[in-house]
């Protein structure tokens, strides 16, 4: 298989290229290698991707569209998975701009490129971010998302939408899955493990939002680009005579359009308390915690419900959230204590 991934130099994308690559599939990246975070980090995924000899890419923005449609053509992928985006709840309240380049027109030239190379099937991101104002949980696909608590996630519900339409219109087949918190090695700086391993190491004290009583479906990355790599053969069918015989029980395949949306998660919530104890134990050294009060546009609780991606691959997770813990505080260490 030839995979087109955007974003190969970031968390996610880095990841599932590298297994990708191990499964010796051939993987064309494409990265804007942009300073939302230590740009020597995303250069250091790139060098080791770079190892695979039957992995090439591309260093630009999604938004020059002439040269991502030039990579595109030129890789002749059967399957785009586009991981690119500005990510970050907190960061959209603040900069929200970034977020209709980058998440919006940038998602669009990729839905052009797949048109125009009539790829087999175009995997696109979105986020448990768009459950927004949603209590009842565990999330799953069928639940109304109209009220989006963060700009973030407001550009992600639109770009689930755009890519309904253009299904629709188009024929494209698309499949989008809601990430909830990943976490694990070559993580982003940004994010809480990252930032709590730091400070505990540093001795400096931990931002605890909320006062600690904030839920989350952890999610392993391993596990979620395995769950990725398995969602690209299950292609959504197109409307036309698609044999009702042959339907998946909660499926949220569209009635119009090749379309579905997939949560990828661990179904399970983790208090986050719980995961702070868990690097201070693989740390041996307690924290000093700065209880705070919830951010705006942040949730309190965000699980799923994946028994559709369970039906559709038969995935199930594999790392729980002390282990995985375990796996990054090790890396954390390797790269970046003395």
């Amino acid at each position: 298989m030839d995979c087109f991934i955007t974003g190969t130099a970031g968390f996610i994308g880095f990841h599932l290229a590298k297994l990708l690559l191990e499964q010796g599939h051939t993987v064309h990246g494409y990265d804007g290698i942009t300073d939302y975070y230590d740009v020597r980090l995303k250069h250091a995924r790139h060098n080791l991707l770079r190892q695979y000899p039957q992995f090439t890419a591309t260093e630009a923005m999604l938004e020059d569209d002439a040269t991502l449609q030039a990579a595109v053509a030129a890789a002749r992928p059967s399957a785009i998975v586009h991981l690119a985006a500005q990510a970050g709840v907190r960061y959209s309240i603040e900069h929200p701009r970034s977020y209709i380049d980058a998440n919006i027109i940038g998602s669009f030239n990729v839905m052009e490129a797949a048109r125009r190379q009539q790829v087999a099937h175009l995997l696109m991101a979105s986020t448990s971010s768009v459950y927004g104002a949603n209590t009842e949980m565990p999330f799953d696909e069928n639940q109304k998302c109209d009220m989006p608590m963060s700009f973030y996630a407001a550009t992600k519900k639109a770009n689930e939408a755009m890519a309904h339409s253009w299904a629709h219109i188009h024929g494209v087949p698309i499949t989008l899955f809601r990430f909830f918190t990943v976490y694990g090695p070559w993580g982003r700086p940004d994010m809480a493990l990252f930032k709590f391993t730091k400070a505990i190491l540093d001795g400096q004290p931990i931002d605890v939002y909320n006062h600690g009583d904030m839920w989350r479906d952890f999610t392993y990355v391993e596990d979620l680009v395995r769950a990725i790599a398995l969602l690209i053969d299950a292609v959504p069918p197109a409307a036309a005579g698609r044999n009702p015989a042959q339907a998946i029980e909660g499926d949220s395949l569209s009635p119009v359009a090749p379309w579905r949306v997939v949560n990828i998660g661990n179904s399970d919530k983790v208090r986050l308390l719980d995961f702070i104890d868990a690097i201070e134990q693989c740390l041996g050294q307690k924290a000093i915690r700065n209880h705070l009060p919830i951010q705006p546009g942040d949730v309190p609780a965000s699980w799923a419900d994946t028994q559709l991606l369970q039906r559709l691959t038969g995935y199930k997770p594999a790392t729980g959230f002390q282990q995985g813990v375990q796996a990054f505080v090790r890396w954390y260490c390797e790269h970046h204590r003395p």
